[in-house]
């Protein structure tokens, strides 16, 4: 560990210039009193680093001294695919790598592209998940990561949907996708996917398993999700809609509206008692035409409203 802090110390005086023990310390983790021994060491090896006391004073590479290690190790590299997402690099376990990543290429790029690098890295911030969703624990995440990384079978319980609801499963892991806040792990035989944040258990083994050569992640994704959407969205109801309404994957029937400014739109749905709760949603807003078994559902359920709040017994009332 101490070559990889000196390697550290290095790339943070060449990179930001003048630094204190104390704000290297800082940087590091580490006592101030290993600083001063980390620092002896990088002079007793030749790199050209003084000190100056004072307020103003610090350590500092001599001018235009400049090393051409970057020292990227594996697990750095990898890391750089998740520059963009702390967040998540964290949550694979990753986070200090991907610092200690960042730096090193960032030491090594001429000070107008490292200040570009800065003004981007201040302007954007990836957050994915969405306002409302709940964050999803998943404590075997990192497991599964090294499992994916290792080509390494695992054996987990498993908590579905459908009775039973828990159930053991052997998962060779063959890649992990991160959807709106959720980690996914994509695993065979098959392959199928499982979220991470609904593991109970887990148990790694040295059983090595070989990921198929024409497995694409990436497009193996995009089919799920065409198909996911194809399985969940099987009925369609016809609606009108008032003017400035929009609705999820609403599809206009004509792209006229009538005198009162109100469309005609078909809408994929999941179920008629899903589709109850989303229309009463948008109250006055819609009106539900087809199919007639959920046009009577919401019609009672309107009647049941109206003789409720007809027959006001809120305090103060006459």
């Amino acid at each position: 560990m101490k070559s990889a802090r000196l390697v550290s110390i290095l790339l943070l005086l060449q990179t930001r210039g003048r630094m204190t023990a104390a704000e290297l310390a800082a940087e590091l983790e580490v006592s101030v009193r290993t600083v001063y021994r980390d620092v002896e060491a990088l002079g007793a090896a030749g790199v050209p680093l003084y000190g100056d006391a004072g307020h103003a004073g610090g350590y500092r590479l001599l001018d235009g001294y400049r090393t051409r290690l970057t020292g990227l190790t594996t697990d750095e590299a990898e890391a750089l695919f998740l520059a963009g997402a702390p967040g998540p690099a964290a949550e694979l376990g990753l986070g200090s790598v991907l610092a200690a990543a960042q730096l090193k290429v960032r030491a090594a790029l001429p000070r107008e592209l490292r200040e570009h690098a800065d003004r981007v890295s201040g302007r954007f911030h990836l957050d994915a998940p969405g306002w409302y969703a709940e964050a999803a624990e998943a404590p075997y995440l990192p497991a599964v990561a090294d499992a994916v990384w290792n080509s390494r079978v695992l054996h987990v319980l498993y908590r579905r949907w459908a009775e039973p609801t828990d159930v053991q499963r052997r998962l060779e892991p063959y890649g992990l996708v991160l959807k709106a806040g959720r980690w996914y792990v994509v695993a065979g035989p098959g392959p199928r996917t499982f979220r991470v944040d609904q593991i109970l258990e887990l148990a790694t083994s040295d059983e090595e398993f070989t990921r198929p050569d024409d497995f694409d992640l990436a497009a193996y994704w995009t089919r799920y999700q065409r198909d996911f959407h194809d399985r969940l969205y099987r009925g369609e109801a016809l609606v009108r809609l008032a003017p400035g309404t929009t609705l999820p994957r609403a599809v206009r029937v004509d792209g006229h509206a009538d005198e009162e400014g109100w469309t005609v739109a078909r809408v994929p749905i999941e179920s008629v008692e899903r589709a109850h709760g989303e229309f009463l949603g948008l109250g006055a807003a819609v009106e539900v035409l087809e199919p007639a078994g959920l046009r009577s559902m919401i019609a009672a359920t309107v009647a049941e409203l109206a003789e409720r709040y007809g027959n006001s017994r809120a305090s103060g009332g006459d």
